[in-house]
């Protein structure tokens, strides 16, 4: 039971409108069906919201507790998001396929001018390119990389 809501609260996260490469929700599901939902969201419009909205449509969901975090609106946030975004993503960086597609797997969360990289990546040299390229960029106070490597599957 419990994995099955987990399944289809993480659809109906993923599936959320407006959310995106610079916001981060994660969640866990306790045994009598309460979800918590963590993590930080970027601000208009009212993602948080959306998110406790989209939970509590899934079905055996008894209960949502909130507690994400909105960003505080700030205009060198928005350009730090802008600048780690091209270094990460851009056409000339080897992580390029990470942001292709619907489902962009390096979130980049910008608070007060620090950084924090959250998701999963291939392998330990796209985490450390990752970390080397965000910290390239000027104007961050620092970057924390909490990328996860996804272990290899047996084929």
């Amino acid at each position: 039971q419990v994995m099955a809501i987990a399944r289809e609260v993480r659809h109906e996260l993923l599936t959320m409108p407006y959310y995106g490469v610079f916001d981060w929700i994660e969640f866990e599901v306790k045994p009598d069906g309460t979800v918590i939902l963590r993590g930080e969201v970027t601000a208009p419009p009212d993602k948080k919201g959306r998110a406790e909205a989209a939970a509590k449509r899934v079905e055996g969901v008894t209960k949502v507790v909130n507690e994400i975090e909105v960003l505080p609106v700030s205009p060198n946030d928005d350009r730090l998001r802008l600048a780690l975004h091209r270094a990460i993503y851009g056409f000339d960086s080897p992580l390029h396929r990470y942001g292709v597609g619907i489902l962009n797997q390096i979130h980049i969360i910008v608070r007060n001018g620090r950084a924090t990289l959250k998701g999963v990546v291939d392998s330990e040299a796209d985490k450390q390119i990752a970390y080397t390229r965000a910290r390239g960029v000027s104007g961050l106070f620092e970057v924390n990389n909490e990328l996860r490597v996804q272990p290899e599957r047996p084929r």
